[in-house]
């Protein structure tokens, strides 16, 4: 007496149910072929066993730590809506921030023996990174109306200042000399110096080739299936821009061309276009070595062509002992460099290559300095990181439904994956060396601010995603961080349609026509729709 009645059963010490929580018969069933499936098991144990003795429970492994758990995990995070931002952030910061770190300890030791300064290359390099921190800003600020109305501008001024270059050159060449000014711009074989600035327009080409392309392409859509469609302004723009850039820089080229198949291969163009575009490439790329016999490029009249040499050199290696100190000096010192790093390098900063042994070591073949100071794990590090690059863009491209937005991060990561694989192929010596810089990590003003302005468009992009959208517009960030970061994307499915014409002023539809018998109302009197009378009289 004195305990409550109901609270303990007294055969098994458990609470009593109410009549009104009792199992229902699904459960119930359930858990009695759980005890029957228990019971039949060689060695089982009841329930209340547990206890008894040290055999008694068997130890469950935990979850999480298995390969299907480990799997399951990543697949979540990657479900996640800001994982395109967050992942894009992370593989570009540390790219940059590599490229700063490997920079200066290519042109340290070069710096101080000219000028007593060891940093006097990679503070210039580093202002050109916060400039291109800005150009990352402000490009992950605009939405994609403002990159379509920038195309063509873009374009235009791009195709201007290679004009101006080529000319320039030109000039130069035939006064042989190495530069050619007119007013305060000074030509200098790929470089513009306006003023003490030094620009690149081909670089400017490749982003201006991203936004006009990728508008043009999405705005004719299904009609890119005809061949005048693509003809009429395509083909002729690229091919423009084919001779201005390729005339002096072969690889840039090379890095247009992968550009324009990956914008047409995100289109679903036929693959007979794909044909005759890798014909008419293949004719290009043999004119334009050719002609380096002409003076094209860094050539010059009479001379033996350097074009013709890289390839020869890569199609029938020569023996580096006989060539080591002339011909193929850079080829031969590439190679030495990265048997000199083994699996974990010589350590950062103690390389031997950059005492001026290996040319262009801070820029064309950077790679080549990570290999000898960082060895196969720095080497693994910097692919690994534009790896996750690749996938990184080619999933934004993927979940965004507006079709500019796709051809567009197509097109940026065609293009920067493209020419980390020919310059990485160039220095191992799986492709022609073709001189075409490192992204994010070569020294290079022009490059660099470029780059970081389409990472920016990349993740403007990525915040655009029908998942993130509605992600950030369900939490907010707070305002301060929305007026100085980013602003909030347009959450999907509500942009602005245009409004509907006006219809046709045509013949009156017959139901809309009005009464002209004695029964029609006079104009500005409404009639009265309720039914009078009763509902016997309504029936009748």
């Amino acid at each position: 007496m004195g305990e409550e009645i109901g609270t303990e059963d007294e055969t098994v010490g458990r609470p009593r149910r109410s009549p009104s929580a009792a199992r229902t018969p699904v459960a119930a069933g359930a858990r009695g072929s759980e005890r029957g499936a228990a019971a039949r098991e060689p060695g089982a144990r009841e329930p209340g066993a547990a206890g008894r003795g040290p055999e008694a429970v068997a130890p469950t492994p935990p979850r999480g730590f298995d390969a299907a758990g480990g799997l399951a995990a990543l697949r979540g995070l990657l479900d996640r809506p800001l994982t395109s931002y967050y992942l894009l952030l992370s593989c570009a910061g540390l790219l940059l921030l590599i490229g700063l770190t490997m920079v200066f300890s290519a042109t340290s030791v070069k710096d101080y023996a000219e000028d007593g300064n060891a940093s006097a290359s990679v503070t210039k390099q580093a202002i050109f990174a916060v400039i291109g921190i800005g150009a990352f800003w402000v490009c992950q600020r605009l939405p994609a109306s403002t990159y379509r109305s920038l195309g063509r501008p873009l374009l235009f001024a791009s195709v201007a200042l290679l004009v101006v270059l080529n000319l320039l050159v030109a000039i130069a060449r035939l006064t042989k000399q190495e530069s050619a000014s007119f007013g305060p711009v000074e030509a200098r074989l790929n470089w513009l110096f306006v003023g003490g600035i030094q620009l690149q327009p081909s670089e400017l080409a490749k982003f201006a080739m991203v936004l006009w392309g990728a508008h043009l392409v999405a705005r004719k859509g299904a009609a890119l299936g005809w061949w005048r469609e693509l003809a009429t302004p395509l083909f002729p723009v690229v091919g423009l821009l084919f001779v201005l850039v390729g005339y002096n820089d072969t690889g840039t080229m090379l890095c247009l061309l992968a550009l324009v198949v990956g914008l047409l291969w995100a289109a679903g163009v036929r693959m007979r276009v794909f044909g005759a575009l890798a014909a008419a490439g293949l004719v290009g790329i043999g004119l334009l070595v050719a002609v380096a016999s002409l003076g094209a490029g860094s050539g010059e009249r009479g001379a033996d062509n350097y074009r013709l040499a890289r390839l020869d050199m890569f199609f029938n290696p020569p023996d580096p002992e006989t060539c080591k100190l002339n011909d193929c000096l850079q080829f031969y010192q590439g190679r030495l460099a990265i048997e000199h790093g083994g699996w974990f390098g010589v350590g950062l900063g103690k390389g031997s290559l950059k005492w001026d042994w290996l040319p262009e070591a801070h820029n064309d073949f950077i790679f080549a300095i990570i290999a000898e100071e960082l060895g196969v794990i720095g080497c693994v590090v910097v692919l690994t990181l534009f790896a996750v690059l690749a996938y990184t863009g080619f999933r934004i491209a993927r979940r965004v439904d507006d079709p500019f937005r796709r051809l567009a991060a197509t097109a940026v990561t065609t293009w920067l994956v493209s020419q980390a694989v020919i310059n990485i192929g160039g220095v191992v010596g799986l492709l022609p060396i073709t001189g075409l810089p490192l992204p994010f990590i070569s020294d290079g003003g022009s490059a660099l601010v470029v780059t970081l302005a389409g990472i920016g468009m990349l993740a403007s992009f990525a915040r655009a995603e029908p998942d993130a959208a509605r992600a950030l517009h369900a939490r907010p960030p707070a305002r301060w961080v929305r007026l100085l970061w980013a602003p909030l994307p347009p959450l999907p499915g509500r942009r602005r349609r245009p409004a509907t014409p006006p219809a046709g002023r045509g013949s009156v539809p017959r139901s809309r026509e009005r009464r002209h018998d004695d029964q029609a109302a006079p104009r500005g009197v409404r009639q009265d729709r309720s039914r009078g009378g009763t509902a016997s009289e309504r029936r009748r």
